[in-house]
Order: C-alpha cells, then structure tokens, then sequence
C-alpha cells in the first residue's frame, strides 16, 4: 500500500511504495522539492529499509519540477551513508522531463554515483528491467 506524504498545504510531495513483487523501494516524487521535503522523503525510505531491507530504488522524477541541488549536499553526507547502513545496493534514477531536475541528479551523481550502482533512464519500463535484472 502506498505511503503519500503531504506538504503543510496538503499537497502530495512524495508516494512511497514498497513493491514486494519486485523487491524494490519505489519513490514517486511529484512537483517542486524543497530540502526539508527532500529530507523527509529520503528519510521515510531509509526507516523502511531499517524495518524490512531490500537492495533496490526505484526513483521516479518523472513528475518532479524545478531543481534540487540545495539537498545535494545533505543527500550525499547525511542520506547516503544511512542509506547504504540500510542496505540499498542499486539505485534506478528515472529522469525528470525538465532540464533543471536533469542538472541537479547529474550534480548528485557527481557527490553520490560510486556509493552503489546507479543508472538513469528517461523510459520508466527500462528502469524496471535493470532493476529486475539485478541479484537480490
């Protein structure tokens, strides 16, 4: 069942779904980001791998808007290692449609990219195969 969080004005940030099929973590973010939201976000996904691990994101920035490099740095010094600590291994980026999210994953990439496996995918099917191709 999908977890949605919710900005103070009620509107839906982020859908949190752990895919058991799949064994994967899969992320929905929707809209404009902020750090604090980025936070929240990140850290609803690191407690659920606490409570139940699984190797895999599925990372969807297909509905994000705008850029998020003001989280940058706490995605790679404080989200990162605790992430790692909880067992993600592969990290499926699908792309934001607008140039602005594209610039801002490939900055994080930069901080982030050799923690784990990661790829980027402007076709969400394709983020699908690589993730089902992967050992658990």
């Amino acid at each position: 069942m999908p977890t949605h969080l919710r900005r103070p004005d009620g509107h839906i940030f982020l859908t949190v779904e752990r895919d058991r099929t799949n064994n994967w973590i899969y992320a929905h973010w929707t809209g404009i980001q902020t750090l604090a939201t980025i936070q929240q976000g990140g850290l609803f996904y690191v407690d659920m791998l606490r409570q139940e691990p699984c190797s895999r994101l599925l990372n969807d920035h297909r509905e994000l808007i705008g850029r998020f490099t003001d989280a940058n740095e706490w995605i790679a010094t404080v989200w990162t290692p605790l992430i790692l600590q909880a067992g993600l291994r592969y990290f499926a980026q699908v792309l934001s449609p607008g140039i602005f999210g594209q610039m801002s994953i490939q900055d994080l990439h930069q901080r982030i990219g050799d923690q784990f496996e990661m790829q980027f995918f402007k076709d969400f099917e394709a983020a699908q195969q690589w993730l089902r191709s992967l050992p658990d």
